[in-house]
């Protein structure tokens, strides 16, 4: 749906200044009974995310409800976004090594890394990464770098982290004589047992914590920050940015909090799309911030004092230092940062929160609805965000989802491949997008595809 800036103020304005007395004046030419008059099947008091749904149904038929999330989310995203990213500006802009050339862009990212900073409450940030797991990968690196006070090239990394994140990462550093260790989950609780973990590790140079994890459910990251830090550990944090519009931030866990944060920043107002573009974010505190891979734009004033935008620290980059750069991330994934930007703007903390508190009820919701169904039930007790993970009995993972796409839901995604000790399972999540008419349609749809795949009457 296309952006339409004018107020109501602007348009009397706009019609004053042609000597128009309103809109119906604009085209007095055309005859009364070629007009079209009420649009009477336009329902009243839509807002814009209803309205564009409306739309998009009946311009294409109905879509499948998307409950898949496992890392990419569906959120609503308002028409200004687009509509101002792709404006010659932004959508053309080369990478700022021209300072003078480049403010626009460069004071974008600025207000990116501010955002960012704020919102992960950490005391710097990049301009961006590739994506969510090249981004790990980057943090990982970092953090050998930057904890000289460990010898060894041990990372523990929990078995809830991302699937896909870690295979991303396990290729990135096994060159490079980096071990990554996995932590197992309790199988009950679907988080890491802080008391299970050893008192003395040995030397390792990071701890990475998921929060939420890729169950949907939430770890006890403070405990486990400051069991990492005691034992000489740095702390990487891999974070979905919505879940810290209510979560605490990473700055803040346990006594000194994590040391760098990195995460996906796809729901940040990035539309789904098969393989991206997505991108990456990271952040981390200054006494680490010359170790971070990337550009860092900082604030500055010119020769008279008037304030301006520049990169700042460009010796980690290999444009500069070349084979000795901490990174070769010279370019990144710009335009969707500038819509990122733009989304955070618009919405605002409070945007924000309730996008993050919607979708948090929507899933709440979901869930009752869901264990009602016989031979569903919730795999994890333990408190979570946005996604869960449900137990299929006598049917198998796969034939439900299949059966459920031909109803029209894309049902979850199936995680009998990566964790084979779950059983048939799938995770199921739900954003501010979904309405009770559509958990109630997951759910009539999944109740009558247990029926018919155990045999039952549909």
């Amino acid at each position: 749906m296309p952006f339409i800036p004018h107020t109501e103020t602007d348009v009397k304005q706009m019609l004053a200044s042609i000597g128009a007395s309103d809109i119906d004046a604009l085209f007095d030419e055309i005859p009364v009974e070629l007009r079209i008059g009420i649009l009477d099947q336009v329902p009243a008091g839509l807002n814009e995310m209803e309205m564009s749904r409306l739309m998009h149904a009946r311009a294409a038929g109905a879509q499948p409800l998307c409950f898949i999330g496992a890392g990419a989310y569906e959120h609503h995203i308002p028409a200004a976004i687009w509509e101002i990213v792709t404006r010659g500006e932004f959508y053309s802009a080369y990478t700022p090594y021209q300072a003078e050339a480049s403010q626009g862009t460069l004071q974008l990212i600025y207000e990116y890394q501010s955002m960012m900073a704020h919102l992960t409450a950490m005391e710097a940030s990049n301009a961006s990464l590739y994506d969510g797991a090249s981004g790990l990968a980057e943090a990982v690196l970092m953090a050998v770098r930057a904890n000289r006070k460990s010898k060894s090239k041990r990372i523990l990394m929990p078995a809830t982290v991302n699937p896909s994140y870690r295979r991303v990462v396990q290729t990135i550093v096994e060159n490079q004589g980096i071990t990554l260790e996995l932590i197992d989950y309790q199988h009950d609780a679907g988080c890491i047992d802080l008391a299970s973990l050893p008192v003395e590790p040995g030397d390792v140079a990071a701890l990475v914590i998921p929060q939420p994890n890729f169950f949907g459910v939430l770890e006890e990251v403070s405990g486990l920050t400051d069991w990492a830090h005691a034992r000489g550990m740095l702390v990487v944090a891999v974070v979905n940015p919505t879940s810290l519009a209510l979560l605490t931030p990473p700055g803040e866990w346990g006594e000194q909090g994590a040391d760098i944060v990195c995460g996906e920043g796809q729901p940040l107002g990035v539309p789904l799309a098969g393989g991206g573009p997505y991108f990456g974010f990271m952040c981390c505190n200054l006494n680490h911030v010359r170790q971070m891979p990337g550009r860092i734009v900082g604030r500055t004033v010119d020769a008279d004092g008037k304030p301006g935008f520049a990169l700042t620290l460009q010796a980690r980059e290999q444009h500069i230092r070349r084979s000795k750069a901490t990174s070769n991330i010279c370019t990144n994934q710009g335009l969707v940062v500038a819509a990122a930007t733009l989304y955070m703007t618009l919405l605002g903390a409070e945007g924000l929160a309730r996008v993050a508190t919607t979708s948090h009820l929507n899933t709440q919701q979901l869930s009752e609805q869901l264990t009602t169904i016989e031979g569903v039930e919730i795999a994890f007790a333990s408190p979570n965000f946005h996604e869960f993970v449900i137990k299929l009995s006598g049917v198998t993972s796969d034939a439900v989802l299949d059966a459920l796409l031909a109803e029209g839901v894309l049902g979850g995604f199936n995680l009998s491949a990566d964790y084979p000790a779950l059983g048939e399972a799938l995770l199921v999540c739900a954003t501010e997008t979904k309405t009770t008419a559509d958990i109630s349609a997951y759910r009539d749809a999944l109740s009558r595809v247990m029926q018919t795949l155990k045999g039952g009457a549909a």
